[in-house]
């Protein structure tokens, strides 16, 4: 009787070889000038150039469970692109410029064909931002994860000059804020809106058309994670600060970035919620200041700038809009 083997035990070394190969593909055509050497090896190498006295800027995070309306869909590029986005996004609020990206994704069973729809989402969106896919873990793991369970999780580093470093320590009172649109809920709010939805019990919801957001409901949640970084360079010379609008969605993010003893207000009628959100909440009985403390609620990115750089922003990206302006106090209020 032959003995047991790894496979037997559920971790397939054949499958992670060929998964490994076609991340292989996917990750060189992102490589930028700063790369040393190639994938494969134990530690990813990246030279740092175009700095004078540079802030190197780090991140981590994740997609949540979004991951599983890509898995009920079976589709997984759009969430590829969500993870590099949203890390891509968060740095950027510090100012700094995209250098290199590392990814995480485990698995209950490694399906190649998986995982290069994954690599293939991160490779477009760090290609559409100037940054390398350098390298990651690839990880099976019964027992942890059931077979269509997956999770994926990005890492990334950037840079910016010293003197260029965004802290939001130079906001005033009366400064304006400027709010990005964004592209649907982002990667936030997932465990709610599947709950409401009842997805879990009944995936075939996913597939309902919904005529107010013009398809189905499943496309619509899987719309992916806006990339702002290409879309607010203009905008860096006017910004004092800069809070994406992620978990805890207003209410919590632009405190972040605010300094001690002063606040945020903002005009409701300042933007058009998207309807994808107004059927969350009809659909749920979800409370408005549940709304704003869970989703983005339509603004993916909130700028701070000096009432006198608002025209000059606003020629810079037509799109950004006045959605409310900076006071005395702390956190969020909002007013109609």
């Amino acid at each position: 009787m032959a003995g047991w083997t790894y496979k037997d035990a559920g971790v397939d070394r054949d499958a992670a070889a060929l998964a490994k190969d076609l991340i292989r593909r996917h990750a060189r055509s992102t490589f930028t000038p700063g790369v040393v050497g190639d994938i494969g090896f134990f530690g990813a190498f990246f030279r740092l150039q175009g700095f004078r006295d540079p802030i190197l800027v780090s991140h981590t995070d994740g997609v949540g469970t979004k991951l599983r309306i890509a898995a009920l869909m079976g589709r997984f590029e759009e969430v590829g692109q969500d993870v590099v986005n949203h890390c891509v996004n968060d740095i950027f609020t510090c100012g700094a410029r995209p250098l290199f990206f590392l990814d995480y994704m485990a698995f209950g069973r490694l399906v190649p064909e998986r995982v290069e729809a994954l690599a293939r989402g991160m490779a477009g969106a760090c290609r559409a931002a100037g940054c390398a896919l350098i390298g990651g873990e690839t990880a099976e793991l019964p027992g942890i994860y059931r077979d269509d369970d997956f999770d994926l999780v990005g890492f990334i580093v950037g840079a910016v000059e010293r003197d260029a470093l965004l802290t939001g320590q130079g906001i005033r009172k009366g400064d304006v804020l400027l709010g990005i649109p964004s592209s649907g809920l982002h990667t936030n709010g997932y465990s709610l809106v599947r709950r409401i939805f009842r997805i879990e019990e009944d995936p075939s919801v996913l597939a309902r058309w919904v005529p107010e957001v013009g398809r189905t409901l499943g496309d619509a949640l899987l719309v992916p994670h806006r990339p702002y970084y290409p879309l607010l360079v203009p905008l860096l010379p006017y910004a004092k600060g800069m809070a994406h609008i992620t978990g805890g969605g207003l209410v919590e993010n632009v405190p972040r970035i605010l300094p001690q003893g002063l606040g945020a207000r903002f005009h409701l009628g300042a933007w058009e919620v998207p309807p994808l959100f107004r059927l969350i909440q009809r659909e749920g009985r979800v409370e408005e200041a549940e709304m704003f403390r869970v989703f983005n609620m339509g603004i993916g990115m909130v700028v701070t700038v000096a009432p006198t750089a608002v025209d000059a922003a606003r020629r810079a990206l037509p799109e950004a809009l006045p959605i409310g302006e900076v006071v005395e106090g702390e956190g969020v209020s909002f007013a109609p």
